[in-house]
């Protein structure tokens, strides 16, 4: 008998050896993404100040053949605008400014300005026109700089999309008018204020603003994947900060980004009234600067950010100290399904580690049978499905062309995308309806039209 509990004992640590880790189960999933493609840049999760996952995965450079790691500098995007609405609140409990504050104030001559509050800007519900959406523009002029009467001269003058403060819909200009505005009451540029007031107290050294000029063996290139086939090779452009200024110019790291993170656990920057205020949903989960929802019965707070060549997440779960950073160099759409599964993961919940699907051979004439043209429902966008050297290829209006590879015969996914899942229904008779998308988690319904 003592012999068998000796060898009870002797076993239990070999058994223990095979348990994975919370750390190592987070490295697992991270690589997973990655090995399909999903996922090129930096991950970051903390949870009560223990690191449980720095880790690089992929290239920041191809041409050099330099890895990516925590020290790599991405363009963060729209994660910017978490520190503008911090910033403005900062300016608020400072009674420099009010949230109750017109546009006019700052602009008289501005269109309809007496309608519009700063409350308003913050919250994406003042109704003014996203200049982001001039395809023109972006495409053939952002990369130069540009003052902030040519800024204004691409949305003041637009119709209001809806009546101030009676709908929502997300607005850089909006952002862009908040640095504007901190320039006014500051006496400092955007830049400087934003390094006085945060970078600086909080140590973040490797954050800045002018990406473009950005002299470093740790930047990172952006890339994206030009629809042909060859993966995110392709060198993105990039966008002068001028631009981007207060709704999406920062760059960092996920270090950086952590320091931001604690910064805004203990109030060092704004109060926890400000914070409250902060995290409260408004119109569309939109609170000040930051998308504010529930998640395992907690509140969750976060941005995503998208330019060029780069997406970012940034995930936070205040009560229980929990920070998710996804910094990425490829025009991945995969992040906020990973976000989901990082955090199901560490909450003990249910969550898919991805596989790489294999692709099998179809006949022209099924495939024929899916051409067509179809309309996506809820933001009106024209995809035209054709076959082209045995191949479905899909064009989405003004997008570029995708290449579909068949699971069996009816469902697909997209090459080298393949968190991009495509099912087509048919009806009775067998003439295909409707075409189902899944991006990494969210579904879109398109429907086939003549």
């Amino acid at each position: 008998m003592k012999k068998i509990i000796m060898l009870l004992l002797a076993l239990v640590p070999a058994c223990a050896a095979h348990a994975q880790t919370i750390p190592q189960k987070l490295d697992e999933l991270v690589s997973a993404y990655a090995l399909i493609h999903e996922f090129t840049g930096t991950a970051f999760v903390a949870k009560n100040g223990e690191v449980l996952l720095e880790k690089g995965f992929g290239l920041q450079n191809i041409r050099a053949q330099i890895p990516n790691s925590p020290a790599t500098v991405f363009e963060i995007a729209s994660v910017t605008k978490t520190f503008t609405a911090a910033l403005i609140l900062k300016l608020a409990e400072e009674k420099k400014l009010s949230l109750d504050d017109r546009l006019s104030k700052y602009y008289p001559a501005y269109p309809r300005g007496e309608g519009i509050t700063i409350r308003q800007l913050l919250t994406h519900t003042s109704g003014i026109y996203n200049y982001t959406e001039d395809g023109d523009f972006m495409h053939e002029r952002s990369g130069k700089p540009a003052s902030e009467k040519e800024m204004m001269a691409l949305f003041e003058h637009q119709p209001l999309e809806f009546e101030p403060g009676k709908g929502w819909k997300y607005s850089n200009s909006g952002y862009q008018l908040l640095g504007y505005i901190i320039r006014k009451v500051t006496g400092l540029t955007y830049q400087q204020a934003i390094r006085n007031y945060i970078f600086q107290p909080l140590n973040m050294t490797q954050s800045g603003f002018d990406f473009i000029h950005l002299d470093s063996l740790s930047a990172a290139k952006g890339y994206y994947d030009p629809g042909t086939g060859n993966e995110y090779t392709m060198i993105a452009p990039l966008i002068d900060s001028s631009v981007t200024l207060s709704a999406g110019s920062i760059y960092s790291t996920v270090n950086d980004l952590y320091k931001w993170h604690r910064g805004l656990q203990q109030s060092a920057i704004i109060s926890n009234e400000s914070l409250k205020l902060a995290y409260t949903p408004g119109k569309d989960h939109y609170g000040y600067g930051w998308i504010v929802d529930s998640l395992y019965g907690k509140k969750m707070v976060s941005h995503s950010g998208g330019v060029f060549g780069f997406r970012s997440n940034f995930a936070r779960i205040p009560e229980d100290d929990i920070c998710v950073i996804l910094l990425s160099n490829t025009e991945t759409p995969a992040l906020n399904e990973l976000t989901r599964s990082i955090l199901a993961l560490l909450y003990e919940q249910p969550y898919t580690v991805p596989r790489k699907k294999q692709a099998v051979i179809l006949p022209a004439q099924i495939l024929q049978h899916f051409a067509g043209n179809y309309l996506e429902r809820k933001r009106s966008l024209k995809i035209e499905i054709k076959l082209e050297n045995g191949e479905l290829v899909a064009y989405p209006y003004q997008g570029p062309r995708s290449v579909l590879a068949a699971i069996d015969g009816r469902h697909f996914f997209i090459k080298d995308q393949q968190g991009i899942e495509i099912e087509f229904k048919e009806d009775k008779v067998k003439n295909v309806q409707q075409m189902i998308l899944k991006i990494n988690g969210d579904t879109h319904l398109a429907d086939r039209v003549k």
